[in-house]
């Protein structure tokens, strides 16, 4: 019986040639069958670096994904080292690949990766956002409403964001932010990253889709700071409004809870606060 053989995703450079793994150049001079996103684009590469491919060429994009996934599986299991590379990135990062590893992985064939460039981790360092945790949510939908709905449970999340975006959409989705997250919440547009006409425009949403208005071009990736943590008051700041609602008839007690839940301060600190401050002065 024929060993399987292995599934290679491999990162591609985002803009810059010369940020090809060494690995990369290998594994494309090397393996059997070569699945791109964009054969086109593929060769281009392939030039830049100088090399031949000697395997099988295919295409492998969202439109032939389903059905091109049962025959690379079966040249993997046959024995072939398959690698997928896509436009830019790494395969399976809001871009074809997903589907093929989960197929390999249920035929128990191995699956492996080339590190390499990564346009959410590159516009992450660079934003000067908090990068200790973050989330990638991929391309905001197309329509208004549903672009809204998917921003609404977003607005309270802590962590900061990362999207890619189109340019000609990008100042309706970045005043859709705006409207969802509040206007002076923080974020960086990063344009061309690795290229010539690389910038990063850093600002509030509200200046940024202002700016975005006039037009904008390139690949675009988008990070958004996440909800800021609410900054807990004082206790002296908070028992004044506790006396205020004990006196219009409320228990002291669950008053006290309810603001203890509210501010994070501790319920007995603010029950003690409330009690010395019903007490006449000398």
């Amino acid at each position: 019986m024929t060993a399987a053989g292995t599934l290679v995703l491999a990162a591609t450079p985002i803009g810059d040639p010369r940020d090809a793994a060494p690995r990369l150049a290998h594994e494309l001079a090397t393996a059997d069958v070569v699945a791109a996103e964009d054969t086109r684009r593929l060769r281009r590469l392939t030039q830049d670096l100088g090399l031949a491919i000697t395997g099988q060429i295919v295409s492998y994009h969202e439109h032939n994904e389903a059905a091109r996934t049962t025959d690379l599986v079966a040249r993997l299991l046959d024995g072939a080292r398959v690698l997928v590379v896509t436009d830019a990135g790494m395969p399976s990062v809001s871009d074809p690949g997903y589907r093929l590893v989960t197929a390999a992985i249920a035929a128990d064939v191995s699956v492996t990766c080339v590190p390499g460039p990564s346009a959410v981790l590159m516009a992450l360092a660079v934003s000067g956002l908090p990068t200790d945790r973050f989330c990638f949510e991929g391309f905001l939908p197309r329509k208004a409403g549903d672009r809204a709905r998917a921003l609404a449970p977003l607005a309270d999340e802590p962590r900061t964001m990362v999207f890619f975006e189109a340019p000609h959409r990008l100042a309706e989705s970045l005043t859709a932010l705006a409207e969802a997250f509040g206007p002076h919440r923080h974020a960086a547009v990063c344009r061309e990253l690795t290229k010539t006409w690389e910038e990063v425009k850093r600002g509030s949403l509200a200046d940024l889709a202002a700016w975005a208005a006039e037009g904008v071009k390139g690949e675009i990736t988008l990070v958004v700071a996440g909800r800021p943590s609410p900054q807990t008051p004082e206790l002296g700041e908070v028992v004044h409004g506790i006396r205020a609602r004990v006196d219009a008839g409320e228990r002291l007690k669950d008053v006290c809870a309810e603001v203890a839940a509210q501010t994070g301060l501790a319920r007995k600190a603010l029950y003690d606060a409330a009690v010395a401050a019903a007490r006449p002065r000398p």
